[in-house]
């Protein structure tokens, strides 16, 4: 149904079934990245935890998205994992715009801009959108 090419994507509406889900908060979605770059890492909850200078309970709430971290900690928490701040906030940012285009109903199709031949076959051409018009 989607496909991706590198970093290049552009989106289709998807079936009305698929908005049964919520839209995704920031905070779910910085803290499911942090915790895949962690265990990425091969790093423990403590181990990481303690390098930020927080404790492995809030670290484990910022990661489950239950908790809306300052960005001093975000900082001390991208830092200990050794990734810059403006990195981790361009792929919370990427993520979390895939995350809400599939919310209001939109599916990664291709890339018009490197596309060359016609629409993929289950795509009419008035129904793909480029993701730069709808973000």
């Amino acid at each position: 149904m989607s496909q991706q090419q590198g970093d290049r994507t552009t989106w289709r509406r998807a079936s009305p079934g698929a908005l049964a889900q919520q839209e995704p908060l920031w905070r779910e979605v910085l803290g499911a990245r942090l915790r895949r770059l962690r265990k990425h890492q091969g790093r423990t909850l403590h181990d990481l935890a303690a390098e930020a200078g927080l404790s492995p309970q809030y670290l484990s709430e910022i990661e489950r998205g239950r908790k809306e971290p300052s960005s001093e900690m975000i900082a001390a928490i991208a830092g200990a994992l050794g990734i810059g701040l403006v990195d981790l906030t361009l792929e919370v940012a990427d993520e979390l715009r895939r995350d809400t285009l599939s919310f209001i109903g939109f599916a990664p199709v291709s890339d018009l801009r490197t596309h060359t031949g016609p629409p993929p076959r289950d795509v009419s051409a008035s129904t793909v959108v480029s993701l730069s018009a709808v973000a």
